[in-house]
């Protein structure tokens, strides 16, 4: 008897399995097109003694993207990135000033923007990181 009801639940358990992933054919259809777009972004540094700036170039992957490094920017500093998928937008100023520093930085996706923040003191250090338009 407890094979014949084994047997039984595990057969409607793969049924109720294969049923359940024919469904998730849109959503992985979904996913692939959503890692597979490029978008793009417009990273903004602001401030006085800013040092730095670390960013997002694209190029690399979502768990390890592609960080440039920009030294003593000319001030604003202004750059124009293409992402993929879910690659997160991230642009990391740092500041240094004994007599006060400041640091501003934003993020802009098509015209709007979808992070800032901004710090100051003796070291400020900002980091705007937004989560990709198109996982969003």
């Amino acid at each position: 008897m407890n094979r014949t009801i084994r047997t039984a639940a595990c057969a409607l358990a793969a049924a109720g399995l294969t049923l359940g992933l024919s469904g998730c054919d849109a959503a992985v259809d979904t996913v692939d097109k959503a890692v597979n777009e490029t978008y793009e972004v417009t990273y903004e540094v602001t401030g006085k003694s800013v040092e730095s700036i670390e960013f997002n170039a694209g190029g690399g992957t979502a768990t390890e993207p592609k960080l440039e490094s920009v030294q003593k920017p000319a001030l604003p500093w202004k750059k124009t990135v293409t992402l993929k998928g879910i690659e997160a937008p991230t642009v990391v100023p740092i500041a240094l000033d004994p007599t006060g520093a400041e640091v501003g930085c934003k993020i802009t996706y098509k015209g709007e923007v979808i992070k800032e923040e901004k710090d100051a003191g003796i070291a400020a250090a900002t980091g705007c990181v937004a989560i990709s338009p198109i996982a969003g």
